[in-house]
């Protein structure tokens, strides 16, 4: 087919649809609905998993955990196995630190968090903030997780941990909330009943989608930690990797000191877990695997209803143009010619509602990202021209019976057609 023959058809098809305009838009309506669902929740799922996956990088490609459970089992029910493991130490950091000569540091640290079934409150003067999180770290604990570095004053020292002294870092937005109007630094809080001397507050971080971030800590040092909260039984660890050594190396080292802390038989596997940074947007996946299958039904379903209609209409028009498919054949037209002449409409009629579909997802993404900036839904090429092939393959697949049909009808019955 050559060039000129080619655009006559795509003028020939964009002349149907002007034709019958209301005909055209119903039937592409299934089309636009599909294909908008697709990009719109692709756009949404894309955005989400680039800032999960975000978060995931500011961890560093070295830094690692131990836990006694990994965090994504505690989304369902652990298991008796789990329950009866040995909990970690505080001891067991040092023991890794002195034991591994591949880490560059490695630091336990406890968390007391409302999701764990606890309460905390910070008050000032006739300020007060609830659910907070309470961790108590080392002074290595902002090597490990930079994240948490103090943007004014200062961290956690090591002579704040030697003498358990009852001294707090912030998080921003605790701090805005406590101190409004006043520099929070060297003001004296009460935290769950006891009061701490504020030394410092963190980089600004909200978290994810709503979700605790760093705002929302208040940092202790661990002895003190040790002292006023006794009944917090879950430690972690965190280390990380000595540039100079293989990370596989330095994993190894630490998984074989804490089996020889915990005295774990030769041949029994691990009493604890050893957690990437990774396994954040690999939960992330998971959770969102759903959405994308129930999308994809969702989509199937408004692309079949379209499909069907762009069937249809072409059909309908195969009737109405009988006639003129007998003089197109008459004058020279082959069987190949009219397939390809109302394959053409039937592919451009599903491709303005997949342009339609793509606009109108793109415009959805648009408004979620700027009435929730903590979904950063985002549009990508990749997303734009699956829409396009979808559209298209729609109108090939469920224009071609039409196209068939036409191309195989008798030249001497269609000029007998009225």
């Amino acid at each position: 087919m050559t060039r000129e023959e080619a655009l006559e058809n795509v003028h020939i098809a964009f002349d149907t649809l002007r034709a019958n305009k209301l005909r055209s838009g119903l039937t592409i309506l299934g089309i636009v609905i599909g294909v908008t669902s697709v990009i719109a929740v692709a756009s949404i799922i894309e955005g989400l998993n680039r800032f999960v996956q975000m978060k995931v990088d500011a961890f560093g490609p070295r830094t690692f955990f131990v836990a006694r459970i990994n965090a994504g089992s505690r989304f369902g029910a652990i298991s008796e196995k789990l329950r009866k493991r040995k909990f970690i130490n505080y001891e067991d950091a040092e023991y890794v630190r002195s034991s591994c000569p591949s880490i560059k540091t490695a630091t336990a640290f406890a968390t007391r968090a409302f999701f764990f079934g606890e309460t905390n409150t910070i008050s000032h003067e006739n300020e007060r903030v609830e659910r907070i999180l309470v961790r108590g770290v080392e002074a290595e604990y902002a090597d490990a997780l930079p994240q948490f570095a103090a943007a004014q004053g200062r961290f956690i020292s090591r002579y704040d941990e030697e003498h358990a002294r009852p001294v707090v870092v912030l998080g921003n937005d605790i701090a805005q909330s406590l101190f409004p109007s006043s520099d929070p630094l060297g003001r004296t809080v009460r935290l769950n009943g006891k009061l701490y001397e504020v030394i410092g507050v963190l980089e600004k971080d909200s978290g994810a989608f709503g979700g605790p971030g760093i705002d929302q800590f208040a940092v202790i040092p661990l002895s003190d930690f040790r002292k006023n909260y006794p009944a917090t039984k879950e430690i972690a660890i965190a280390f990380i990797v000595d540039k100079d050594a293989s990370v596989e190396k330095g994993k190894d080292e630490v998984t074989e000191a804490m089996r020889r802390r915990r005295k774990v038989p030769t041949f029994a596997e691990d009493d604890f877990e050893l957690i990437s940074p990774d396994f954040i947007s690999a939960l992330w996946k998971q959770l969102t695997g759903a959405l994308v299958i129930l999308t994809a039904v969702i989509s199937s379903i408004g692309l079949l209803v379209g499909g069907i209609g762009v069937m249809n209409i072409m059909l309908i028009s195969v009737t109405e143009r009988t006639a003129e498919i007998g003089i197109r054949k008459a004058v020279g037209a082959r069987k190949g010619d009219i397939r390809l002449q109302f394959l053409f409409e039937a592919v451009v009629l599903t491709l303005i509602g997949g342009i339609i579909g793509i606009m109108f997802g793109g415009l959805i993404a648009f408004a979620v990202r700027s009435l929730a900036p903590s979904v950063p839904a985002q549009l990508s090429l990749i997303w734009v021209v699956l829409g396009v092939v979808m559209s298209m393959g729609v109108g090939l697949f469920f224009g071609y019976y039409p196209a068939n049909k036409a191309a195989q009808l008798d030249p001497i019955v269609c000029l007998r057609y009225e």
